[in-house]
């Protein structure tokens, strides 16, 4: 939620945004993750943390994850330029769907009543919260059709490779900041992003660096959460509590940049609660 409201204060802050003619979004992710690399590094080298050194194999078993996040960046920038915000929310969760979905083929997950209530109750108060806004375009439909997939994709195998690459946590942060920036930084590249911010001067501060600095320290702490998270419940649960974070980020929004919570957001956060009320207590009951 930190790095969500950091990273947004770099793309929506104006003292920055009449610098730059374009965009920085990929560029940003990829210095957040030289930061994670530097860190995770950095405590290896105080024999905080252990884990092997990277070898070809673990890269060809960790890519797939790294992929299919890119390909959750490109689609989800698309779907943002064809839809809606409220549009593309709705499609968030018909993502969470396919992710339970995937999770029952995959990883045998239990189909419950109330976890099928919770799903309903969420895209149910999401289609409500867009009611007003629901123009879509074919462009739109496949773009956010293609996100929904790689997103599924995204941590369902994110789920089997916690369980089957042989490497420490703090290893997988690691090799997935390192191959995230291998991906990335081309593409970056490719998109311009580096070019205008070599040439734009006003934005090497310290202030727009220590941002980026503090923004990648989170990201370290949130890709070592999201392992472990994946690993101890599961892809629908993780996906249901990224879900849940645009609560907090609605209201941190609200007390560092002001942002206006309007009728429709108060509702669709009502709603969001209680399908993540459901959820975790369809959860919680199914182990006793």
């Amino acid at each position: 939620t930190l790095r969500s409201n950091v990273s947004h204060f770099h793309l929506s802050n104006e003292s920055y945004n009449h610098l730059i003619d374009g965009d920085l979004n990929l560029l940003l992710v990829v210095f957040q993750a030289i930061v994670a690399v530097v860190a995770v590094e950095g405590c290896k080298k105080m024999k905080w943390v252990e884990y092997p050194p990277i070898t070809w194999q673990l890269v060809k078993q960790w890519a797939p994850v790294n992929i299919f996040f890119c390909l959750m960046l490109f689609t989800g920038m698309a779907s943002l330029e064809h839809n809606s915000v409220p549009i593309v929310t709705i499609f968030k969760n018909v993502t969470n769907i396919v992710t339970f979905c995937g999770d029952y083929i995959f990883f045998e997950a239990k189909v419950e009543t109330l976890v099928i209530l919770a799903f309903a109750v969420m895209l149910s108060g999401a289609v409500a919260a867009a009611w007003h806004d629901m123009s879509v375009s074919w462009a739109g439909v496949m773009w956010m059709a293609c996100n929904c997939l790689s997103t599924s994709a995204y941590v369902l195998y994110m789920k089997f490779a916690t369980k089957h690459v042989k490497i420490p946590k703090f290893g997988m942060v690691f090799l997935n900041n390192l191959l995230c920036i291998g991906f990335l930084l081309p593409a970056a590249t490719l998109r311009g992003e580096t070019s205008i911010f070599f040439r734009t001067t006003d934005l090497h501060t310290l202030d727009y660096t220590s941002k980026n600095l503090f923004a990648g320290l989170i990201g370290f702490f949130l890709n070592f959460a999201s392992l472990n998270c994946v690993a101890a419940t599961g892809p629908t649960t993780y996906a249901i509590v990224g879900a849940m974070n645009k609560i907090p980020v609605a209201f941190l929004g609200y007390i560092l940049f002001d942002n206006v919570i309007s009728q429709e957001t108060w509702a669709f956060i009502a709603v969001s609660m209680t399908g993540g009320f459901l959820y975790s207590y369809a959860k919680i009951s199914s182990k006793k």
